[in-house]
C-alpha cells in the first residue's frame, strides 16, 4: 500500500500519471495457457514463444497505447515508450531480465494506412498482465497507471489477488465434450488476378531491370463452419511446428492476427545484435533419402542462391548506414520444418553506442525477405501489384524490456481471424529464373500449414 501511496504522490507532483510495475517470481507457469484463460475479444493481446528455445512472453490488456504511422514510426516510439519508462516506478524480483515492464508491438508491411487494413501502420502498447518464462525461470508482472484519483484499496487487493492466483495458477479443467471439426464452407481469392499472373508482371519488372527480387503474397478468405478461437488455433500450429516463432496480437477489435514464422528479424541483447537471412525454399521428402536430395538440390540451386545472396547483402548494407559492421555465415545452411526448408545464414554484430533497438529495427525492415530489393519504389509496386491490404502480414512484431533487451520477427505465414471468418496469407520470393506456377505451388504449402490447423 505504502508503494501504491508513494507512485501516488508522484503522479500529484509530476502531473501526470505514474505507472507502477510490480514483478513476482512465481513456479512454472503457462504464457499461453494463462492467456487463454484471461482472453477477451475486446482486449487487447500479445503472445511470442518459439517453443524450441523454451522462452514465451504474453501480455494482456492495455494501460497505454499509442498508434505511429509514417517513415519516423519505429523512432517515435523511441520517444514515446521512453517517456512511460521515466514515469514507472518498479517494485519487487527485479533481478531477472524477465522481470520489469515490456512494451509489446505490431507493425504493419507498409508505414500509411492501408484501406481494409485491421491495424494501424504501428502499434505499442504496454500491458495491465504479462507473463514470461524461459527455461525454469517464470515471472508475472502487473503494469498499473496510478493518477490522483486512483483508489488505492481497490487497486491493492487486486494486486494482492493476482499475485495469490499467479502463485499456484488454477487452469481450467478440459472441456467435456469434444468440439466439431471446424470445415471450410467458402474459400475466396482476394484480387482480380491470378497470382500466377502477377508473378508474370514481377518477372517482367525484374528483366527490365528495375527489380533484383520482388516479393509477392497471397490472400485468401475463408468461411469456416464455425468460430475459430485464435488461441486454440495458435496452440495447435506451435505444437506442430516448434521449430518456429508462434505469436497471435489483438488491439481489441474482435480481431486476432495469427501465425507462425521461421524468421527472426532483430535479436538485442546489451550491445550484440543478431539478425538473418531467410530465403530460398525446397518441400521436405517423404523419406530419408528423398529428404536429402532436395536438401542437396537446394543448397545447390542457383535461383535459390542467388535469392539468398540478396537479401543476406541488403541486410548487411542496411546495418553498415548505421555504423554496425556484421558478420555473415561463409555459407548457408539449412532451416528444416516439417514441410518445407529455407536457406539459412546468421547475421551478428556490434551496436554503436548511439544506435538505439528502434533505428535498428527501422533499417532492417522490410527485408528482401518479404519485400524485395532494391527498396526504391518497392512498397508502391508492390501495392499496385497484389491489390490487397497486406495488412500485418510481412510486417515486424516483438517486445523491447526496460533494459534496451529486445526481440522483433517478421509476421509471415499468418492469418486475420473474426469469428467464422478468416484471411490467410503466405508468400514467395519472385526473382530471374523463377517460374509462377512452382512459385504458386510453394504458397499452397504454405496455406495448408495454416488451414490443416483451424481445427
Amino acid at each position: 500500500m505504502r508503494f501504491l501511496e508513494y507512485c501516488r504522490r508522484r503522479a500529484i507532483e509530476l502531473g501526470r500519471p505514474q505507472y507502477a510495475s510490480i514483478s513476482l517470481r512465481v513456479k512454472h507457469i503457462s504464457p499461453l495457457a494463462v492467456l487463454q484463460s484471461i482472453f477477451e475479444p475486446d482486449a487487447s493481446h500479445f503472445y511470442l514463444e518459439k517453443p524450441g528455445d523454451g522462452e514465451a512472453v504474453a501480455g494482456a490488456e492495455a494501460v497505454w497505447e499509442q498508434v505511429f504511422s509514417g517513415p519516423s514510426r519505429f523512432t517515435d516510439a523511441q520517444e514515446a515508450t521512453q517517456a512511460v519508462l521515466e514515469d514507472t516506478i518498479c517494485i519487487g524480483d527485479l533481478d531477472h531480465r524477465l522481470a520489469g515492464p515490456r512494451f509489446f508491438f505490431f507493425y504493419t508491411f507498409f508505414d500509411e494506412p492501408e484501406e481494409g487494413s485491421a491495424f494501424p501502420p504501428g502499434t505499442v502498447f504496454l500491458p495491465r498482465w504479462q507473463v514470461a518464462g524461459s527455461g525454469s525461470d517464470y515471472f508475472a508482472v502487473a503494469n498499473l497507471p496510478v493518477t490522483e484519483d486512483t483508489p488505492l484499496e481497490l487497486m491493492a487487493e487486486k494486486v494482492l489477488a493476482a499475485h495469490s492466483k499467479f502463485q499456484v495458477f488454477d487452469y481450467p479443467e478440459p472441456r467435456g465434450d469434444e468440439p466439431l471439426p471446424i470445415i471450410v464452407e467458402k474459400k475466396t481469392e482476394v484480387g482480380q488476378r491470378t497470382f500466377e499472373a502477377k508473378v508474370e508482371q514481377a518477372l517482367r519488372k525484374i528483366r527490365e531491370g528495375t527489380f533484383r527480387k520482388l516479393v509477392l503474397s497471397r490472400a485468401l478468405d475463408f468461411s469456416l463452419s464455425s468460430e475459430a478461437f485464435p488461441l486454440d488455433w495458435l496452440n495447435r500450429l506451435r505444437e506442430k511446428y516448434r521449430g518456429c516463432f508462434s505469436f497471435s496480437v489483438s488491439r481489441g477489435g474482435g480481431e486476432s492476427f495469427v501465425g507462425l514464422t521461421p524468421e527472426l528479424l532483430l535479436r538485442v541483447k546489451g550491445s550484440h545484435l543478431q539478425t538473418e537471412a531467410l530465403a530460398g525454399s525446397a518441400a521436405r521428402g517423404e523419406s530419408a533419402g528423398e529428404d536429402a536430395r532436395l536438401a542437396g538440390e537446394l543448397l545447390a540451386s542457383e535461383k535459390d542462391l542467388h535469392e539468398h545472396q540478396l537479401v543476406a547483402e541488403s541486410i548487411v548494407r542496411r546495418l553498415a548506414t548505421l555504423g554496425v559492421d556484421a558478420s555473415v555465415e561463409s555459407r548457408p545452411g539449412l532451416r528444416t520444418l516439417p514441410n518445407v526448408q529455407h536457406l539459412l545464414s546468421r547475421i551478428e554484430g556490434e551496436i554503436p553506442g548511439d544506435k538505439s533497438f528502434w533505428q535498428l529495427l527501422r533499417a532492417l525492415h522490410p527485408t528482401p525477405a518479404v519485400g524485395g530489393t532494391p527498396r526504391e519504389n518497392l512498397m508502391d509496386v508492390i501495392a499496385e501489384l497484389e491489390a490487397h491490404p497486406r495488412g500485418l502480414y510481412a510486417g515486424t512484431l516483438g517486445w523491447i524490456g526496460p533494459g534496451g533487451e529486445a526481440e522483433s520477427v517478421v509476421a509471415i505465414r499468418s492469418g486475420l481471424v473474426r469469428g467464422a471468418e478468416v484471411r490467410l496469407y503466405a508468400g514467395a520470393g519472385i526473382v530471374a529464373g523463377s517460374q509462377p506456377e512452382i512459385e504458386k505451388q510453394e504458397t499452397d504449402l504454405k496455406l495448408q500449414v495454416l488451414l490443416e490447423a483451424l481445427g
